[in-house]
């Protein structure tokens, strides 16, 4: 479903992503990892088509940049951006509109049930605390059920039921065929989750790991074997 291909962004001299190349298919989950400055939110940004690049990106096989491709791809930012004169509710509205969602309202409704945002429907965006803003960019980027979804840091800032409802809401989007890309530093709430697990450092893949590869380690005891050597991932245990 989501092809990259020899991606490679610049700023200026700096090589944020080098090369970059995978596909992910339908009915998964792929974990990205990777120290800060790896290049985890560039490569989501260029996926998105946010970022101008070098090389090719396709979802379902269409280009990145055509609308075709951009219906079936969500983002859910790692800093929420709202607009501080919609209401939380006239926000889904928005996105519902933006997309040409029919029959949206019921889910919409579901998932201000499952991230308790049922009473903060009237507020403003800028009324919110920063979970509750949060709580909202997940449900933006949830509502247009896109087929393939990116989450960049979505659990931060989030309680511990939200965290709760995100993860089995992972499950039911693979269940229904989704290509779910999540990055996070939280790596022992993933853990249970992932197929797949991509780790970057300085702006390359140095692991491409499905969950039958890791012989029964953690994704947390994996990661730091990987990035920080045998000892690193010994001191862990």
């Amino acid at each position: 479903m989501l092809q990259v291909t020899n991606l490679t962004k610049k700023y200026g001299k700096v090589l944020a992503c080098d090369d970059l190349t995978f596909a992910l298919p339908d009915r998964s989950i792929t974990i990205l990892l990777g120290p800060n400055g790896a290049g985890k939110s560039t490569l989501f940004k260029s996926i998105i088509g946010l970022l101008r690049v070098q090389g090719s990106v396709r979802i379902d096989g269409v280009p990145h940049k055509e609308l075709a491709a951009k219906r079936l791809c969500g983002y859910v930012p790692e800093i929420p951006s709202l607009y501080p004169n919609l209401t939380v509710w006239e926000h889904m509205e928005f996105i519902a509109r933006a997309y040409r969602l029919k029959n949206w309202r019921e889910w919409g409704e579901e998932l201000f049930c499952r991230f308790e945002l049922q009473d903060k429907r009237k507020k403003f965006g800028d009324e919110l605390s920063k979970g509750m803003q949060q709580k909202l960019n997940v449900c933006l980027g949830l509502l247009p059920l896109p087929k393939v979804i990116l989450f960049d840091e979505p659990m931060i800032g989030l309680d511990p039921h939200a965290i709760k409802e995100l993860k089995k809401i992972f499950v039911e989007l693979k269940e229904k065929g989704c290509t779910i890309f999540v990055s996070t530093h939280m790596i022992d709430s993933v853990d249970m989750l992932w197929d797949r697990a991509l780790i970057l450092k300085n702006g390359r893949i140095c692991a491409d790991l499905a969950r039958e590869d890791g012989q029964g380690k953690t994704l947390e005891e994996l990661f730091f074997r990987i990035t920080e050597g045998e000892s690193a991932a010994g001191e862990e245990k």
